[in-house]
């Protein structure tokens, strides 16, 4: 009955379902897949779920082959201050409590210059929303950190926070990514997309960028030439369904735009959630169950990886071990060092702020797979071949959280209190 590529994986899944087996087979022989064969994907269990993961997987090894990559990259979250107060945000601060900071120019300078001697190819860089900021901060930062480190990739500032800085400067969004792509800006996150659709959206984040305001900040940004990468958060009040259709999305900007990188899955860390810890939105759940997230890597594979190629499994979001597993489930990159992680690790992640490239070359190679660093844009830095390790200053490092600090000791600390 099946012929070609499905046929030779799916010769020996006859068990799986009747409604399962052709939409995987059309997967298989390069059909897009459709909104209503997705969410019939998002239904699978048991054997079902195992055939979904089995095709995501060769699916990920024809679009992306057999290696797998990271990026040696330091995050800065510069202030926790935010006007905004969505209820899935452990780290955010409003402007008046003790525990709100803000880093100056210089700090952010020289932990990008620390960054850089330890081997990072990559800032990257987000934060809150402070009030009364000036309009033109994330320019003059953009600027101050190339005047620094030409050499270094600027990936910052997430929809959010260039719909603000447009607010806060008056101009256009397309005159204010153009400002920040010459001050220096390389690529920017796609995140604060949490789930698009605005009806969850007023529910978890009332007040937060709207679904076409993202979108066009994003499509901007494209046109611009700044490519961006895409995320997704889930595992609160939002239903499978809703997973598909925000991958649709994406894929209908990637087939105007080209400008997407990766897409990363991001499960909500509840634990010190607001929503979650205070009982803010009713129904909200512990965040997504483990085969919630084998089967959104999965899903997004079958959605997704025809045009975007890259789907990234995230070690601080699942700890090292599932984002391992996930290598088998369609994913093809392990995400970046980090060096400091403050905002899931404010909401409750348990996974460290630091995982040097020894020790994702190590989880890479346990899963029978390549290790290589890449850049932001994905261009391959090295290859590493069998018996071949990295050398980086950042597998000497004992303690993280000694050498670079931690978000709980800068809260804590009055070193960078914020006043307005």
């Amino acid at each position: 009955m099946n012929t070609g590529a499905a046929g030779s994986l799916l010769a020996s899944l006859d068990w799986v379902s009747r409604d399962v087996r052709p939409i995987l087979a059309r997967a298989l022989d390069g059909h897009e897949v459709s909104v209503d064969d997705g969410v019939t994907l998002t239904r699978v269990a048991g054997r079902d779920l195992h055939a979904l993961t089995l095709v995501a997987d060769e699916m990920r090894r024809r679009q992306a082959g057999d290696v797998v990559t990271y990026v040696v990259n330091r995050n800065i979250n510069f202030t926790n201050v935010c006007i905004k107060h969505c209820t899935f945000c452990a780290f955010s601060r409003d402007h008046r409590e003790e525990e709100g900071y803000l880093l100056p120019l210089a700090e952010i300078v020289r932990r990008a210059e620390e960054a850089a001697s330890l081997g990072a190819t990559e800032v990257c860089i987000q934060a809150g929303l402070p009030p009364k900021l000036d309009g033109r901060y994330y320019i003059d930062l953009t600027r101050a950190i190339t005047a620094a480190l030409p050499n270094m990739h600027i990936h910052a500032f997430s929809p959010e926070e260039v719909l603000y800085g447009t607010v806060r400067s008056g101009l256009s969004i397309r005159e204010y990514l153009t400002e920040l792509k010459a001050a220096g800006l390389g690529t920017l996150p796609g995140t604060s997309a949490e789930i698009l659709d605005q009806e969850i959206r007023d529910v978890i984040a009332r007040g937060r960028i709207t679904v076409p305001q993202w979108v066009d900040v994003i499509t901007t940004a494209h046109a611009l030439g700044i490519r961006t990468t895409s995320t997704i958060m889930y595992g609160h009040i939002e239903t499978p369904a809703h997973w598909i259709r925000h991958m649709a999305l994406l894929r209908s900007i990637q087939k105007d735009t080209g400008g997407f990188t990766e897409f990363v899955p991001l499960s909500l860390i509840h634990s010190e959630a607001p929503m979650y810890s205070k009982g803010l939105v009713p129904g909200v759940r512990p965040g997504a169950t483990g085969i919630e997230v084998v089967k959104m890597h999965a899903l997004a594979r079958l959605m997704l990886g025809p045009s975007f190629r890259n789907i990234q499994s995230s070690w601080v979001k699942e700890g090292p071990k599932l984002a391992q597993l996930l290598l088998a489930a369609g994913a093809n990159d392990l995400g970046g060092t980090l060096i400091n992680e403050s905002i899931s690790t404010s909401a409750g992640a348990q996974y460290g702020q630091l995982v040097g490239p020894a020790e994702l070359h190590r989880l890479i190679r346990d899963a029978g797979r390549v290790p290589a660093q890449r850049d932001t844009l994905y261009g391959i830095v090295h290859t590493y071949s069998d018996g071949e390790d990295p050398e980086s200053p950042l597998d000497k490092i004992d303690d993280a959280e000694a050498r670079f600090g931690s978000y709980r000791r800068l809260i804590a600390s009055g070193a960078f209190r914020f006043t307005r």
